[in-house]
C-alpha cells in the first residue's frame, strides 16, 4: 500500500468537509460507557440536523442504558483516513416523545420509522461540544474544529 500525499487543510476546509460528511453519511460509531460495566461501542444509523446527530436504537440496549447513566459520548464517522470525531452529551427521547421534525427526518432518510415498531425504541440526540477532523498525520496539528460548542475557522 502506497502512502498518500496529504496537503493539510485549513480549519475552515476541515469544518466544511466535516459538515458535508455529517450531512451525507449513513453510519456513525457511538461510544458510551457505564460506571460499572465499562465502555460500549456500536455503529448506528444517524441523521445530522445541522446542529445535532440523531440516532435510534432499542430502548433496552446497552447504548441507551449507558447514555442515561453517563450521557457523555463520543461519535466517529467510519473512515480512518478522513477522521471526524464528535464529543457531546446524549439526550434520550422515547420514540413517543421525540420531536416530530427529527422523527420525520430520520424516517425520510432511512425509510424506517421506529415510532411504528411494536418493541420500544429510544432516540439519542447528541449536540457536539468538541469536533476533531483530520486526514492523516500531517493534519494532527489543528484537528480541533469545534471547541466548547463553537465552530472554529
Amino acid at each position: 500500500m502506497q502512502p498518500t500525499k496529504i496537503t493539510p487543510r485549513t480549519t475552515a476546509e476541515r469544518k466544511r468537509d466535516a459538515l458535508e460528511r455529517l450531512g451525507s453519511e449513513r453510519d456513525i460509531w457511538v461510544s458510551t460507557s457505564h460506571p460499572d460495566h465499562g465502555p460500549h461501542q456500536v455503529p448506528l444509523w444517524f441523521l445530522w440536523d445541522g446542529e445535532a446527530a440523531w440516532m435510534c436504537t432499542g430502548a433496552n440496549s446497552a447504548t441507551v442504558r449507558n447514555a442515561r447513566e453517563e450521557p457523555r459520548v463520543r461519535l466517529a464517522l467510519p473512515d480512518a483516513l478522513d477522521v471526524v470525531l464528535l464529543q457531546g452529551e446524549a439526550t434520550c427521547y422515547p420514540a413517543r416523545e421525540v420531536p416530530k421534525e427529527a422523527a420525520e427526518a430520520f424516517a425520510a432518510k432511512f425509510g424506517w420509522d421506529p415510532r411504528t415498531e411494536e418493541t420500544p425504541y429510544t432516540y439519542l440526540r447528541v449536540v457536539p461540544r468538541t469536533v476533531r477532523a483530520w486526514n492523516g498525520v500531517p493534519e494532527l496539528r489543528g484537528r480541533v474544529v469545534m471547541r466548547a460548542g463553537e465552530w472554529l475557522g
